[in-house]
């Protein structure tokens, strides 16, 4: 991607706001590009709810609009692409 002219952040913090408190934890996006797609990677048997759970959790603390869940452990990547919008 960054051969592409792509910006590309890896293991992005997400820090989560309570009652106006920063908690600064564990929850990190796998990728966020040009900062406003964030991208979670995975290579299981089959998504999950779970996954989708996580995707959405960290697009919505992250503030971003769009998010990409992409399971390598598909016969094709098509079938493995799964897109959120808030």
């Amino acid at each position: 991607m960054r051969l592409d002219g792509l910006e590309v952040r890896r293991e992005v913090p997400i820090p989560v706001q309570f009652r106006g408190l920063r908690l600064d934890c564990s929850y990190r996006a796998d990728l966020i590009v040009n900062g406003t797609v964030l991208v979670e990677l995975k290579a299981v048997e089959r998504l999950l709810p779970i996954h989708e759970a996580q995707t959405l959790t960290y697009l919505k603390l992250s503030g971003l609009r769009v998010a990409l869940l992409l399971n390598f452990n598909s016969t094709s990547l098509k079938h493995g692409v799964r897109r959120f919008v808030r």
